[in-house]
């Protein structure tokens, strides 16, 4: 009773109130044309709404700035439900609405400048006048409306107020604040009512769920009309079938549709007594679900009754007072640098995969984004083998689904770090059955132990091992009594191929004191072996084969034995640790050489660079016929021995060919920039071909001595085009019989000391290696019998 009473005098002091505000100035219900209201004039300020629900003037932004708003009469804090000017605030003296005579409602900052205008005529114009509904209007002598802010919202949409294609609403940058943000709420052109955040650098859709199809989530894209409208009583319905109720469903409550500052649509309703707002219905319950709220490289978590966010591991908050901001990396980070994965169980960063994949095992998508400079960190989702590369770290936040993983790419010196050291996780960790296709995506089965199968698989095992023993006793007393074969036997095994130790690696090295230098599959130090051999011993990064399979690659690799290779003497297979050792190089590469613009080398003379495309092409022709592709030909994989000899190195380390398949070999992309053919690209079958270009790359670069990626076209912006268009000019240029431009073309440090047939041939050749379609290029075959035909 008591309660009913306070409403009933609140309401009669409401009524006399209005009754009151109508009876002293009956011009704060509409304007006509002519009038005016100001910011300075404190009388006519306002105008109301005749319910009183509603008014309409110049609300305060900050000391002296003012927008011409509509708000809440009744709401403690007067909620504003529409702005005119709302990016672009008024001058707190001076500046005034007016109803022009030219029949228009603008807005004049304090120099008179118009800032905003309803662009309605004199013809029609009669009165402007705030209605009931909240919606402000310019109206005809017959009282039809010329122009209304119902078409034109800002964040919030009223009760009877239509949501069309032609409208949109849009977010508030803060709480408190009137300014446009990054969220929008509009009808796409899908024909579905969506949400979405248009950030400063990127922008994507998060409602409804972009997991599903829209009619997965109960929309429909068939009804074109595009019209959505909020009822009297709480009920929202839209032609894309989206419907939904507010939770004290019912008349005589005064509500508001808004999009927040947060990026999630909620619905409103005013305790008139209290003159607070309470939510009724809402878009997200889970804000997790809203992207760019946590910012870039972030985290949205869920705790108990709120969520939080956090920055990824590595990287720190940008603004502290905002997190939409995101976060920064601590430290920057080269691509030189070695790099492992930290595990983020059950989270997802949504969105902005630059190479999406099924049925892939988790090593190969690993991989993947290790092999790809611009890749920040990859999705997994285990039972499906779904792989999900990252080049934008965004709307990251956890995952219900406990199968969808996130792998973190950082530098090894973070990840080395104590409190990294629980989630990450590390190629040779990982188990078989995290590491292969067939386990990773197998249902259902029977995994219980099996006790008589152990039993039976530990006495096998005893057996065979209690045999080795007698067998390899009874080997070592044959050789015990034939000292002189031992020694001969062991210096003829070792100086082969053969597995090494670790410790054995570790001492010849010196603790892997000198490093020679590093690339994408390790870093290579200088070491000396106990027989005196000086070696180059490589850490390979990351190896997710099997024990089996990686020996049975380095096999192959070690029966290649050619003069213009680098011999591969051994392996090492320890636990986390794989190795390979090759004979030392004494010159080390040949972009050392060949781009030194500092003089610390000296320059390579014509037929020294005739002689290492003439090597290269020899080892390469060889490896083709070995069935091996190399892919990733460069100068850094071009070794100089002490008499400028080429020698390959990192051969065999990416894709031993199967013989039944015709040389062809689907894989992921390898190699460096500006030496990539271009059917990486087109996800085609790689060929030896594919070395073939790289080789007509390193050509090209030999007889000009400038690397192909500084090659930059006026015009151009990509690496690959300018190399294009380089050879269709030296295509034009080579069938002319005058061989001027070659001064111009060769290296400028040769002083025009080359040998001009030798020059010519190389470029032809480049220009055929370099060619799109990969089946005009030659053979490596045939570049080494045309180079061969023109040996001095």
């Amino acid at each position: 009773m008591a309660t009913r009473n306070i409403c009933i005098f609140t309401t009669f002091i409401s009524f006399l109130l209005m009754s009151s505000s109508t009876a002293l100035a009956e011009d704060k219900n509409y304007l006509a044309r002519g009038s005016s209201i100001s910011t300075g004039d404190e009388t006519t300020t306002i105008l109301v709404s005749p319910n009183g629900a509603f008014t309409c003037g110049f609300y305060k932004v900050a000391t002296n700035a003012f927008t011409f708003s509509i708000w809440f009469s009744w709401a403690t804090d007067k909620t504003v439900a529409w702005t005119a000017n709302r990016d672009a605030p008024v001058n707190g003296k001076g500046s005034r609405l007016i109803f022009q005579k030219d029949g228009a409602l603008a807005l004049l900052d304090y120099n008179g400048t118009v800032v905003w205008s309803t662009n309605t005529t004199a013809s029609g114009s009669s009165r402007a006048m705030l209605l009931n509904s909240g919606d402000l209007v310019v109206m005809d002598t017959d009282g039809h409306h010329l122009w209304r802010s119902f078409n034109s919202p800002t964040d919030t949409l009223l009760p009877m107020q239509p949501m069309t294609r032609n409208t949109k609403l849009v977010s508030a940058s803060a709480r408190g604040l009137l300014y446009s943000g990054m969220y929008a709420f509009y009808f796409a052109s899908n024909n579905i009512l969506t949400l979405i955040y248009n950030g400063p650098e990127t922008s994507s859709i998060y409602w409804p769920d972009p997991f599903h199809l829209p009619w997965e989530t109960g929309r429909s894209t068939y009804n074109s009309t595009r019209y959505g409208i909020l009822d009297q009583t709480g009920r929202f319905v839209a032609s894309d079938q989206l419907e939904f109720e507010a939770s004290d469903l019912g008349d005589e409550i005064m509500r508001r549709f808004t999009l927040d500052y947060d990026g999630n649509l909620r619905l409103y309703s005013l305790n008139i007594t209290s003159g607070n707002w309470s939510i009724s219905w809402m878009a997200l319950p889970q804000l997790c679900k809203i992207h760019g709220l946590c910012g870039a490289n972030s985290l949205c978590r869920y705790r108990p009754e709120l969520e939080s966010c956090s920055c990824l591991e590595g990287f720190e908050m940008i603004d502290s007072s905002d997190w939409s901001k995101g976060c920064r990396r601590k430290t920057n980070i080269t691509p030189n640098q070695d790099f492992s994965f930290r595990k983020l169980t059950g989270t997802d960063l949504w969105g902005y995969d630059f190479n999406y994949s099924e049925l892939y095992p988790w090593w190969m998508c690993r991989d993947m984004c290790l092999n790809n400079t611009d890749c920040l960190a990859f999705g997994y989702r285990k039972g499906t083998g779904e792989c999900y590369p990252k080049v934008f770290l965004f709307n990251g936040r956890n995952f219900p689904d406990p199968y969808n993983d996130i792998y973190l790419r950082v530098p090894k010196v973070v990840s080395s770090s104590p409190e990294l050291a629980a989630g990450l996780i590390h190629g040779c960790e990982v188990t078989e059955k995290e590491a292969y296709p067939s386990s990773q995506m197998s249902v259902g089965g029977n995994s219980s132990f099996k006790f008589g199968y152990f039993i039976s698989s530990a006495l096998t095992l005893l057996v065979i091992e209690v045999t080795l023993i007698i067998v390899g006793c009874w080997i070592v007393y044959k050789l015990e009594r034939r000292p002189e074969i031992m020694d001969e036997g062991y210096v003829i095994i070792s100086s082969q191929f053969r597995r090494f130790s670790y410790d054995e690696l570790q001492k010849a090295t010196k603790c892997f004191q000198e490093e020679l230098g590093s690339g994408a599959s390790g870093a290579v130090y200088k070491g000396v072996l106990d027989d005196g051999r000086k070696v180059a011993v490589k850490k390979l990064n990351d190896v997710m084969q099997g024990e089996q399979e990686f020996r049975s690659e380095l096999s192959v690799i070690g029966r290649i034995y050619h003069m213009n290779l680098v011999r591969i003497w051994g392996f090492c297979d320890e636990r986390t640790q794989k190795l390979l050792v090759s004979e030392f190089v004494e010159n080390g590469s040949l972009d050392k050489f060949l781009f030194d613009y500092q003089d610390i080398n000296p320059v390579l003379q014509w037929s020294q660079r005739y002689n290492i495309a003439l090597g290269v092409a020899k080892g390469l022709a060889y490896l083709h016929h070995e069935w091996i592709i190399h892919c990733d030909v460069e100068p850094e994989n071009i070794l100089l021995d002490e008499e400028f000899e080429p020698k390959i190195a990192d051969f065999g380390l990416v894709k031993v060919l199967n013989r039944g398949a015709g040389a062809q070999v689907l894989s992921r992309v390898h190699g460096t920039r500006g030496y990539i053919a271009p059917e990486w690209a087109l996800n085609l079958p790689i060929t030896g071909k594919a070395d073939v270009y790289s080789y007509g790359i390193v050509l090209l670069e030999l007889v000009k001595g400038v690397r192909a990626s500084s090659w930059v076209i006026e015009g151009e912006e990509e690496v690959e085009m300018s190399i294009r268009s380089t050879a269709e000019i030296l295509k034009d240029k080579l069938v002319t019989k005058d061989q001027s431009w070659l001064l111009e073309f060769v290296d400028c440090r040769l002083d025009g000391e080359f040998n001009y047939l030798q020059a010519v041939i190389m470029l032809k050749i480049a220009v055929s290696c370099v060619e799109e379609e990969r089946s005009k290029r030659p053979s490596m075959s045939h570049v080494l019998e045309t180079l061969l035909s023109l040996v001095e």
